[in-house]
């Protein structure tokens, strides 16, 4: 498993789906690579919603507690366009966002400093004032790059009192 992950189906390869590559191109891309882990590469997506964990909870009431104050709430993802749908069946609290900016309908993933220009001028945000929490460390340098306050997720309770230090009157 190690090894296929590392190698086979790995992050880079995965990103290009995330990056609006289709799916059927990326599974034969990587069976042309690797012939003897077609069942293998095939099973990685046809079994993709397994590898989905589930949602943090603690994160969640943040999120609703944010909801409840009425902040706005836009979602920035590097996810397929394909694989996003199960996703959105999948956890209810995706539809609390006025919007989700989806890399893989976008063609661009972040760090990519253009997909936050584009979160930046589609929404009309003010960068000084918008705060972007990201759990990669690279993508949260990325967001200050661009103008925007960037929080590194590490855990519910953190993000909690990073949030109230900016003056989110959270309990």
């Amino acid at each position: 498993m190690e090894h296929f992950l590392s190698e086979v189906c790995n992050a880079e390869w995965n990103e290009q789906q995330d990056c609006g590559r289709s799916w059927e191109d990326g599974i034969a891309a990587a069976i042309a690579q690797h012939p003897a882990h077609e069942p293998y590469i095939r099973a990685y997506f046809d079994r993709w919603e397994e590898m989905i964990p589930g949602a943090i909870d603690e994160t969640v009431d943040i999120l609703a507690q944010l909801r409840a104050l009425n902040v706005r709430l836009l979602a920035l993802t590097n996810w397929s366009h394909e694989t996003f749908p199960i996703a959105q069946r999948r956890f209810p609290f995706l539809t609390w966002f006025e919007d989700i900016v989806v890399s893989g309908h976008e063609r661009l993933v972040k760090p990519d400093p253009a997909i936050f220009q584009l979160l930046i001028d589609r929404y009309k945000l003010r960068p000084e004032s918008t705060v972007f929490i990201d759990d990669s460390i690279r993508n949260v340098e990325a967001s200050i790059s661009e103008g925007l306050h960037g929080i590194h997720f590490r855990s519910a309770s953190e993000l909690r009192a990073q949030l109230r230090d900016l003056g989110i009157p959270l309990p």
